[in-house]
């Protein structure tokens, strides 16, 4: 696993290094279904009033995000260096593989889809 030191001060520079770090399609996909977890408990636990179900939420988002990290890019999540950019740049991929607009910010940030 590869130790980095803080090198970007803007959002905009982290984005397309978080995409880097990001590259093969079996680690977004793993972030997809955290990510997708912590949405589905965060409403139900708003739908049931349930309050306690907010502590899985990061639980189950950090668990398949991490495992990707250590098992499949082989990489140190970039969350223990930019937590709240990695939050947030989380959510972006989400929302932007939702909507299918993701592989034209891969293509920007150098990151080659396999054929």
């Amino acid at each position: 696993m590869t130790n980095r030191p803080k090198e970007h001060d803007s959002f905009e520079s982290f984005w397309p290094f978080y995409l880097q770090e990001h590259s093969k399609p079996a680690t977004r996909n793993l972030h997809y279904i955290g990510t997708t977890l912590v949405v589905a408990i965060g409403f139900y636990a708003i739908a049931t009033t349930n309050w306690w179900l907010m502590l899985a939420m990061p639980l189950c988002g950090y668990f398949f995000a991490w495992l990707s990290h250590w098992r499949i890019e082989k990489n140190r999540p970039a969350t223990f260096t930019y937590p709240l950019w990695s939050l947030i740049a989380d959510f972006k991929m989400w929302g932007m593989w939702l909507t299918r607009r993701l592989n034209s910010e891969l293509e920007r940030a150098g990151v080659k889809e396999p054929k």
